[in-house]
C-alpha cells in the first residue's frame, strides 16, 4: 500500500518550485529558462510563497489567475493579454503534476482550461510595399532586407546565419541556429530545422554579401 504523505512533508512552494526549476532547465533553451525564471519570481513566489505546495487548491489557482488579468501588460496595455496569462499559467500544471507524483496527492490543476485568445490579423507587405522598402533602405542593409522578404526567415534565424550554412552552389539556405537575446542557439523547435531553396533574387543577394564578408 502506498503511505501517502502528511500535510507537513509538504515542502513550500517556493522551495518545490526552484527545486524543480533547477531539475529541468538543462533541457530547455537558455531563451526559455530565462524566461521561466521570470515567470516564477515575479509571479508565483509573490502570490504562493511560502503556502504548503500540497495545501494549494484549485480555487487558489483560480484566483492567481484572475489575479494575473490585473496585472498591467506591456506597450501601456491596461493588463495581460489572454495569450500571456496562458503562458503563465502553462508551466504551473507540469509543476502541480510533479509534485503530485512527488508527494502522493491529486494535483489541484484539474478542469483549467485555457482562455480563449483573439487572434491576430496578418497584414503582410504588398509586393509593391516591398520594392518600395528595397528602394528606400540603406543600401548596406539592402539585401537583408531582400533575403529576409523572399525567404520568410525569423529575425534569430537570419541574424543567426552563418556562411558554413549557405549552400550556393546547391541554392540552399540551412536553417540550424538562431540568435536569441544577443546569443546564439539552437532553433525555436526540431520543426524549425529545415532547407530553404533560394529563388534567383535571394541567390543574387547572397552573392552580393559573400563579397562583402
Amino acid at each position: 500500500m502506498v503511505e501517502l504523505a502528511k500535510p507537513e512533508s509538504y515542502p513550500a512552494v517556493e522551495k518545490f518550485v526552484l527545486e524543480w526549476f533547477e531539475r529541468n532547465k538543462i533541457a530547455w533553451r537558455k531563451s526559455h529558462t530565462v524566461n521561466i525564471e521570470n515567470i516564477i519570481k515575479k509571479h508565483y513566489l509573490p502570490f504562493f510563497g511560502e503556502t504548503k505546495i500540497g495545501d494549494i487548491t484549485r480555487n487558489d489557482l483560480l484566483k492567481f489567475r484572475s489575479a494575473l488579468a490585473k496585472v498591467p501588460g506591456r506597450n501601456g496595455r491596461e493588463s495581460l493579454t489572454n495569450t500571456r496569462i496562458n503562458k503563465i499559467m502553462d508551466p504551473l500544471k507540469r509543476i502541480f503534476e510533479d509534485a503530485a507524483e512527488e508527494f502522493n496527492f491529486i494535483t489541484p490543476y484539474i478542469r483549467i482550461k485555457p482562455l480563449k485568445s483573439q487572434k491576430t490579423d496578418v497584414q503582410p507587405f504588398t509586393f509593391n510595399e516591398v520594392n518600395l522598402i528595397l528602394d528606400q533602405v540603406r543600401e548596406d542593409y539592402r539585401d537583408y532586407y531582400l533575403i529576409r522578404f523572399f525567404t520568410g526567415m525569423r529575425t534569430g534565424e537570419i541574424d543567426g546565419l552563418k556562411w558554413k550554412y549557405v549552400d550556393l552552389t546547391s541554392r540552399i539556405i540551412k536553417i540550424r541556429e538562431t540568435v536569441v537575446a544577443g546569443e546564439e542557439d539552437l532553433t525555436k523547435t526540431e520543426s524549425s530545422i529545415r532547407d530553404i531553396h533560394m529563388s534567383q533574387p535571394v541567390y543574387e543577394a547572397f552573392k552580393r554579401q559573400r563579397l562583402r564578408s
